[in-house]
């Protein structure tokens, strides 16, 4: 089962990110893993997708649900896995199970549905990922008002990127009191046609800034809602 095209298995144990299912989820992984240098083998049993990714980024073709299949590859020298075929819930459940079963120290799933991402936290899933609930709300919130990228961190502590509320414009973020009246932070600020500069109270808001804020999810849509 030697890999399709470059690359290989990783080189030394619990290196290497394993990006089982070359989808849409998993193909964006495995071909940004790449670029990034990092040590990616991608995993397929579709013929036409080896066909389509073989070349371009280092893959080898495998039924990732046979244990055997995944041992023979050398899965469990992975340091992360991704289990990328959400869609199809019994191969998703076995192929996670098996890297469970191999120890694998950090396994990313994909799932569909709550129920599903239940079932993949139950049998030992680090992490669930659930892709389109997660677009949706992020652009639900860009929608909505002035933020132009959301990322909710952990226990609805956020990071948005926004342009500055009417009331801002002109003043320092010391003069304008942001964290005092609505409770979030501005981390900092990017003018046009400059460098991102981390914010300081005497940091003055220009009407085409750009604001990176943090703060609860609740109180930056407060603030985002300002003309």
């Amino acid at each position: 089962m030697p890999p399709v095209g470059r690359g290989g298995k990783a080189s030394k144990k619990n290196a290497g990110v394993l990006v089982i299912g070359l989808g849409r989820f998993g193909s964006a992984i495995a071909t940004t893993l790449d670029r990034l240098g990092q040590d990616v083998l991608a995993v397929e049993r579709n013929p036409e997708l080896v066909a389509q990714w073989a070349g371009r980024i280092p893959l080898v073709e495998a039924d990732a649900a046979n244990p055997d299949a995944l041992e023979q590859l050398g899965a469990q020298d992975f340091g992360s896995a991704v289990v990328g075929v959400g869609s199809y819930l019994e191969a998703s459940v076995l192929i996670t199970g098996n890297l469970v079963d191999l120890g694998t120290p950090q396994i990313w799933a994909k799932a569909i549905s709550s129920e599903h991402a239940r079932i993949l936290q139950r049998i030992g899933a680090h992490h669930v990922v659930l892709p389109e609930a997660d677009a949706g709300a992020r652009v639900a919130h860009l929608v909505s008002g002035k933020m132009l990228d959301y990322i909710e961190v952990e226990d609805g502590f956020t990071i948005v990127k926004m342009r500055p509320p009417r009331e801002t414009q002109g003043f320092t973020i010391e003069q304008s009191k942001i964290r005092d009246r609505y409770g979030v932070t501005v981390i900092g600020v990017k003018s046009p046609g400059r460098e991102f500069v981390y914010a300081e109270p005497t940091t003055r808001i220009s009407a085409n800034d750009l604001l990176i804020v943090s703060g609860h999810a609740d109180l930056l849509e407060r603030f985002a809602a300002r003309p």
